[in-house]
């Protein structure tokens, strides 16, 4: 298995990640090894934070479902006693005119629900991710874009909105995207107004660091050329 480690090394390193890239792998059955999550969070973006945060860990379908739209994106199915709760919570997003019933339809999902869901700081991920989730802020995510660019996953990127848990199936599907995060998102996982997230595929996760790391030592001869063209190219205003 590729040496995750280095990789998250090399992207925090480089970009100066203030937070662990998180890595993110869906799997038909629970892994070996890996110890289930205890305890119950508001939503599924929350086990992000408590990942970054450095534990390594897995849920299953039940613990999702306090999050009615992270369980729709998911693709997972509430239990009998909870199923109306999906229907009463984009009741709720719908009357308050934060999002429309006929919006729901279009929001992306996983086409296949998994067993389980492995979390994990990027460098103790005990399996390969299918995706890794980056907190950044916009200099940092214009570095990724442009990596992404180089290796063919990042020419149309689109900055994704609410939910945030669309942003999950979009990346397994579209190569890298970026999320602005939604309301709830940012309240459970202290999101700061400055950040954002951008979403990596896996499979493409050392190509992208490889482009990362060179065109970080690129950025700083190209940002004193274009100071030395302010200072020269300039129209005085009085």
């Amino acid at each position: 298995m590729t040496d995750y480690s280095i990789l998250e090394f090399e992207l925090c390193d480089t970009l100066g990640l203030a937070r662990r890239p998180v890595a993110v792998a869906f799997r038909e059955s629970p892994p070996v090894g890996v110890t289930k999550f205890a305890g119950e969070e508001p939503s599924g973006c929350s086990f992000w934070q408590i990942a970054a945060g450095g534990m390594t860990f897995y849920t299953v379908p039940a613990d999702h479902c306090n999050c009615a739209m992270g369980s729709y994106t998911h693709n997972f199915s509430l239990p009998p006693a909870r199923a109306a709760e999906l229907e009463k919570a984009f009741s709720r997003l719908s009357s308050s005119g934060y999002v429309k019933m006929e919006e729901i339809p279009s929001i992306p999902h996983l086409t296949q629900a998994p067993g389980a869901v492995v979390y994990s700081p990027l460098g103790d991920t005990p399996t390969d991710p299918d995706l890794v989730i980056i907190v950044a802020r916009p200099m940092q995510a214009l570095v990724l874009q442009e990596a992404a660019m180089r290796v063919g996953i990042g020419l149309q990127l689109s900055l994704f909105g609410r939910p945030t848990c669309m942003s999950l199936p979009s990346v397994m599907n579209e190569g890298m995207v970026t999320s602005a995060g939604c309301l709830g998102n940012r309240v459970y996982t202290g999101l700061k107004e400055d950040e954002l997230y951008v979403l990596v595929p896996g499979r493409f996760l050392q190509r992208v660091t490889d482009e990362v790391r060179l065109i970080s030592e690129s950025n700083s001869e190209i940002t004193d050329y274009h100071r030395s063209r302010r200072k020269s190219i300039r129209t005085s205003i009085e």
